[in-house]
């Protein structure tokens, strides 16, 4: 019997389907942390601040389908907006698949579990805290240099 092709294997980002899309996210929570960009060379900083709506222990949004609502400013990943999201780490899967690259060993559609992304040391859980109680002035002594 011959193995199917994986779907990331075969299909292009805009061919996916709203499930296979969603599945690509490895639960990493580098899309939810803080960010600052400096206005004069455009360059994007990371915080090890993340969304108030983050479950730290797993690395997902607590609040997911009315995550626009409680935050507009939340990421929103589409094939179409993929390009404006240039901030996005070496190791998400939509910018390495939009890169044609493979999905590493450790991101769950290769693993099939989902605690290999943490296992692997590329989330964010036990690295963040929460923005809440942070005042905007003090984001920039929490800039941090260990995402990829």
């Amino acid at each position: 019997m011959i193995a199917e092709i994986p779907f990331w294997q075969r299909k292009h980002l805009d061919e996916m389907t709203p499930a296979e899309w969603e599945s690509l996210c490895d639960g990493c929570g580098k899309c939810c942390l803080a960010k600052l960009e400096d206005e004069d060379t455009g360059e994007v900083y990371y915080t090890d601040l993340v969304c108030r709506y983050m479950d730290t222990d797993n690395c997902r949004c607590t609040v997911y389908p009315q995550r626009l609502e409680k935050v507009p400013a939340c990421t929103v990943l589409t094939p179409d907006t993929l390009a404006d999201y240039h901030w996005l780490p070496f190791t998400c899967a939509y910018r390495t698949l939009s890169e044609n690259r493979p999905l590493a060993d450790w991101h769950p559609l290769r693993s099939g579990d989902p605690q290999t992304v943490h296992e692997a040391g590329i989330s964010v859980r036990h690295r963040v805290v929460s923005e809440a109680g942070v005042p905007e002035e003090d984001w920039e002594e929490h800039i941090i240099h260990w995402i990829l």
